[in-house]
């Protein structure tokens, strides 16, 4: 097994740590706990595609089911908003491991349009059932975590909250990638007959990880409700996925630090150019274009390589 890399996790405890105590202004707060969601979703995406060649552009559904079961338990039935999370994470498990085993015996482009189907389904249950979700207009009146006498109601404190919970799945994600299960993942994605001669079952190890990234999507879209206080189908929409594909191409595939690398640089990009709001998709696509073309192992990679060459 190989070492852990701790200079990455302490590099980014200290990023967190300064951000928490020595920032201030609440807007640059709200923005680095939204960059954290986007973090975790694009790392769960980069496990995907980077280390099992899983193309789901349906990603966001599970983000958008974790967020609305956690916000109709909480909101609708009282049940406490920490309870909801590993809820949304188990009914997110449940379903991707009934829809996952049929659609992932499917390779290529087939695979990346059913899981684009499966997402539209699901956007449109959203849109559809507002007795439930409240529809195009949104579901309101969602409530605070709350952790003992701790109410997570202001920017600082949720940070923290989500801070923690950030570090707690980057440890794990840098545990999985010096694990056998890392390099059993990529050996499935470079073959899956040679696989199949080795007595592994290519067909369950990829539905049982698309599972338990639909998991860990969903939960961190119920940590989204409780941020947010309002959510509505768009924040879970087609175009969330493929932004989601963006972060981890871009941050470097098949690394762990790409995923967070990727949500960091794409999720700042609609904050520095706000005033260019309907050319978003232009700069990510251009973004996206440059990283494949001169850069294709993304930065997360083309730093690795410059820190071998020059070691």
């Amino acid at each position: 097994m190989k070492k852990l890399n701790f200079f990455y996790i302490i590099l980014m405890a200290c990023l967190l740590g300064y951000i928490g105590t020595q920032v201030q202004n609440e807007y640059y707060i709200g923005v680095a706990t939204l960059l954290l969601i986007h973090a975790v979703n694009a790392t769960a995406m980069n496990i995907l595609l980077g280390y099992t060649g899983i193309i789901s552009i349906g990603q966001a559904a599970f983000f958008g089911l974790g967020a609305y079961v956690s916000a109709v338990l909480s909101t609708t039935y009282g049940i406490d908003p920490l309870i909801t999370l590993p809820i949304a994470a188990v009914i997110a498990f449940v379903l991707a491991y009934a829809v996952g085993y049929p659609i992932l015996k499917l390779h290529g482009h087939y695979l990346a349009m059913a899981t684009l189907g499966m997402g539209m389904i699901l956007y449109i249950f959203m849109n559809e059932l507002d007795f439930i979700t409240g529809g195009p207009s949104g579901f309101v009146g969602i409530g605070d975590i709350i952790i003992g006498k701790y109410d997570l109601m202001d920017e600082k404190s949720f940070f923290v909250f989500m801070s923690i919970f950030f570090m707690i799945f980057l440890v794990v994600c840098e545990l999985f990638d010096k694990s056998f299960l890392h390099n059993k993942l990529k050996f499935i994605k470079n073959s899956e007959s040679a696989c199949r001669s080795y007595g592994i079952d290519p067909a369950k190890t990829k539905v049982t990880v698309f599972a338990a990234m639909a998991a860990i999507t969903a939960f961190n879209g119920g940590i989204f409700t409780f941020y947010t206080h309002f959510i509505s189908p768009v924040s879970f929409s087609f175009k969330y996925s493929v932004e989601l594909l963006a972060m981890a191409t871009v941050g470097g595939l098949g690394y762990i630090s790409g995923g967070v690398t990727g949500a960091i640089i794409l999720g700042l990009v609609p904050e520095v150019f706000s005033a260019f709001e309907e050319y978003e998709m232009i700069i990510y696509g251009g973004l996206l274009a440059v990283v494949i073309m001169f850069f294709p192992g993304g930065i997360a990679g083309t730093l690795k390589r410059l820190v071998k060459r020059n070691a």
